[in-house]
């Protein structure tokens, strides 16, 4: 029997966003799903079908990214993701969450970890973004020139989606068109750049060391050793400077883990579950 997944939009911190919850009735455990930059909910397309059989599921997609509304006013700072993210949940009556990250969605959820730890009992980051400074002033300046987004276009267009997927794939030959339309579709419009230009602005850099010394949610790393996007370096600097977590290494992995290795990251999850359930039942 084919699962219920409510899909849609909730108009919250002045944006419309857009997610898909699937409900388990079996389990109270709720997994809350942050994909990374230039991504979507499609890129957990793998875990969340493999997590909803045995958890309850909230994927969303973070503005500006896959379906979710792109608006040049919204407020694209991590802090301000962070507290979308925090009222979407809310607004759901979902509390006590368990939160994974991917990428620059770890930096969204290590920032909701600070904001407001009282909201998850653990958390998994993947390849996670980390250390990242604040775009240069003159490129934000920059971004204040008529048209900007069309340099941003540009870009985009000449890095191209399948030399992103090289880029953050270990192993190329599971690259297909199902993957690159998928990750290409939220950019078939203009509407992204304008967005994405306004975030070259309101970016703040990522959470500094003293602020992860603070966070004392329980955190599993997950990181490939071939990543090109995140060296495995910046995971084992962030399992330094958080006080309550481990790193995982994947061997022969890039930086798409939910692409390249969903099933082991499934299993490193619910084992990471298991083990924190098990000893609290002791």
């Amino acid at each position: 029997m084919e699962q219920t997944v409510f899909a849609g939009y909730q108009p919250v911190n002045n944006i419309n966003v857009y997610y898909e919850f699937y409900p388990n009735h079996t389990s109270e455990k709720t997994f809350v799903l942050l994909h990374g930059f230039l991504s979507s909910t499609f890129t957990f397309r793998h875990l969340i079908s493999l997590l909803k059989k045995e958890y309850q599921v909230l994927t969303i997609d973070l503005p500006p990214f896959g379906k979710s509304a792109k608006c040049n006013r919204y407020v694209y700072s991590y802090k301000n993701l962070a507290d979308t993210v925090i009222q979407l949940t809310e607004s759901l009556g979902l509390k006590k969450m368990t939160f994974i990250g991917h990428s620059m969605g770890g930096q969204i959820v290590l920032n909701i970890l600070h904001m407001m730890p009282e909201l998850a009992d653990k958390a998994i980051l993947l390849c996670s973004s980390a250390y990242l400074k604040r775009s240069k002033l003159p490129l934000i300046i920059t971004s204040y020139l008529p048209y900007f987004h069309l340099f941003v276009k540009y870009w985009f267009a000449r890095t191209g989606v399948k030399k992103n997927l090289q880029d953050a794939l270990y192993n190329h030959a599971i690259i297909n068109d199902e993957m690159i339309n998928g990750y290409l579709q939220p950019f078939l419009s203009d509407e992204i750049f304008v967005a994405l230009t306004r975030m070259i602005r309101d970016r703040e850099g990522d959470l500094p060391a003293q602020i992860l010394n603070q966070i004392k949610t329980p955190c599993l790393l997950l990181w490939g050793d071939h990543d090109k996007s995140m060296p495995l370096n910046i995971g084992e600097k962030l399992n330094k400077d958080l006080t309550n977590s481990e790193l995982i290494v994947l061997k022969d992995s890039g930086h798409a883990l939910p692409e390249e290795r969903p099933r082991e990251v499934f299993n490193y999850i619910k084992g990471f579950i298991d083990k924190y359930h098990n000893a609290a039942e002791a």
